[in-house]
């Protein structure tokens, strides 16, 4: 059978394929780099986590230091420094000047029945910063 002289020769046909360029479709490295996104989104955290230290004294140890301690407490409705309320910046400057006088002042941190943990844990860092280290979280005996 003969070709007519229009047609092209197989040879011509093999390089025509070669010169089309292959069409790389970027969804699949697309769809990997948002399951990374979405994987380190999830694993990771953004709040700044530092241990607190806190010594859990037993009953008659808190009893027995009351008396020369100073009582924090962390109400719903704002902070009592030995039952007088004071606001965060007056309690650090408050606990800054008897830490002056006395160093090894203990401080007994209450906090009372719908406070937040955040708020406590945030009480703790003002006073780690007013520079004290002697400090006990204690709760009500009825509870």
């Amino acid at each position: 059978m003969l070709r007519p002289a229009s047609a092209l020769p197989p040879f011509q046909l093999a390089s025509n394929a070669r010169r089309r360029r292959a069409l790389i479709s970027l969804t699949p490295l697309i769809d990997v780099v948002f399951i990374l996104l979405v994987f380190f989104m999830l694993t990771s955290t953004f709040l700044d986590w530092r241990p607190i230290e806190l010594n859990a004294p037993g009953l008659t140890a808190a009893s027995a230091e009351a008396g020369d301690s100073l009582l924090i407490e962390i109400r719903t409705d704002g902070l009592r420094l030995d039952d007088e309320p004071v606001t965060p910046a007056e309690l650090r400057r408050r606990i800054e000047s008897q830490l002056a006088h006395h160093p090894d002042q203990r401080v007994r941190l209450k906090p009372t029945a719908g406070v937040a943990l955040q708020r406590t844990v945030d009480v703790v860092g003002l006073l780690t910063r007013a520079g004290a280290v002697n400090l006990s979280l204690i709760r009500d005996r009825q509870r």
